[in-house]
């Protein structure tokens, strides 16, 4: 087992502008106001799919926008809210914030889904803040940021095929091969002395995790030469993969070897012969190899096994192959173990409004304020006059006042000075 990491970046759209408009019709050349709202930003949303087994896409590209809401339009019409993004990820996965490494939420079921970066609400157009005694609005609501944050993606990965059989067939050559691995390779016996994990890439969201399980020996299920421990990490797998020295190099008969390393397989857990299997005939490169793939054929195509001949030290065979473990992976039905542990879930609160005093200077600070702020139009005394209606009615007024500010006494409003009076 071991670790699968990506870290990425998201950033969910941004609401569209509310606009400010005014009803001009034939006979109603002084209607009154007609802006809409804007679109909501697209928010970003993971889902955990059966069909994704790693991150490696994650690797390729690690920023994800977004699609920004329209502006509001005329005759009160909303703007189009910007699309959402959907991430596929492995069933199992954490989802962790990069600055606190806490986790936000497990991805432990299948097509389970969580927001994970929200879009920015659409502005409101100046229709909306039509009122009894504000008949004429002249100002209108910018839309809100979307959600910006950084995550971690970690994921503990499981190998869905073995490479098994004898020792010294060519099983860490393969790997490093068809994966990112880099086991140690020697041309002698017990080479690999714990499983090597690597990661195939098959094409975007097709991708699979690969163990090279060290080489098996007869007496293995009764824990000859750490049998036991190997025959453990078998039985995690989806499929197996028996590779066999087809050329018989080393004076072995592969088709003797495949029966010896099922028989020990068997012995093991019943279960395990029934685990799907295909057959890689490696060496094809060396004298022998032609005869003994007939041989093989012969007595195993028959039983419904798929024979890929294969040379690891040419790379011939080798994307065939590939594909074929890929095939085989996809038509077989997925039993998922979780990963259930203790778990500190963390959920951002929305920044409250502060307002102090510092130094003898009046403060007032908050991502609702800075908000407030950026939708004010200062020129525009409807606008204005909401701005602080929108202060008295949050309690920033009454605060100010407890604190002991006067009148014509400077206040601080997200790095903008004004000048307070009641």
């Amino acid at each position: 087992m071991f670790i699968d990491v990506a870290k990425i970046e998201l950033k969910a759209g941004k609401g569209g502008d509310g606009i400010v408009a005014w009803r001009r019709e034939k006979y109603e050349p002084s209607g009154g106001p007609y802006g809409g709202d804007g679109g909501n930003g697209g928010s970003i949303i993971l889902k955990a799919d059966e069909g994704i087994r790693t991150l490696m896409d994650f690797r390729y590209k690690r920023v994800y926008k977004g699609e920004n809401g329209e502006d509001g339009r005329t005759k009160k019409q909303f703007g189009k809210a910007g699309k959402d993004i959907i991430l596929k990820l492995p069933v199992g996965t954490l989802v962790k914030d990069a600055d606190t490494g806490g986790v936000i939420v497990d991805l432990k079921e299948k097509d389970q889904t969580a927001v994970i970066a929200k879009g920015g609400r659409g502005g409101r157009g100046n229709a909306k803040f039509a009122t009894a005694t504000r008949q004429a609005p002249g100002f209108a609501e910018p839309g809100r940021k979307g959600q910006e944050r950084s995550i971690v993606l970690e994921l503990k990965l499981l190998a869905d095929v073995g490479l098994i059989g004898f020792p010294n067939v060519g099983k860490s050559t393969i790997l490093s091969i068809v994966s990112a691995a880099k086991p140690k390779i020697a041309n002698y016996h017990f080479t690999t002395l714990k499983p090597n994990l690597g990661v195939v890439r098959v094409g975007e969201e097709k991708s699979f995790v690969i163990a090279d399980i060290p080489g098996l020996i007869e007496g293995a299920h009764e824990g000859a030469g750490l049998g036991h421990e190997f025959l453990r990490h078998i039985e995690r797998t989806r499929i197996l993969v028996h590779v066999l020295d087809i050329s018989g190099s080393e004076a072995r008969d592969p088709v003797e070897d495949f029966y010896k390393i099922n028989g020990e397989l068997s012995k093991y857990d019943e279960r395990l012969k029934d685990k799907p299997q295909l057959i890689v005939a490696n060496k094809m490169d060396l004298e022998g190899a032609e005869e003994g793939l007939d041989r093989v054929k012969d007595e195993l195509e028959s039983k419904g096994y798929k024979v890929y001949p294969v040379s690891a030290a040419t790379g011939e065979g080798i994307e065939r192959l590939k594909y074929a473990i890929w095939d085989l992976l996809i038509n077989t039905e997925l039993t998922y173990d979780t990963y259930d542990e203790e778990f500190v879930y963390i959920e951002k609160e929305e920044e409250a409004i502060i307002v102090k005093k510092e130094n003898g200077d009046y403060i007032v600070e908050g991502s609702f304020v800075e908000r407030l702020l950026n939708a004010t139009y200062f020129d525009n005394v409807d606008s204005l006059r909401y701005f602080q209606e929108m202060l008295r009615n949050k309690g920033v007024v009454d605060e100010l006042v407890r604190l002991g500010i006067e009148e014509n006494d400077p206040v601080f409003i997200c790095g903008y000075e004004f000048e307070f009076f009641e």
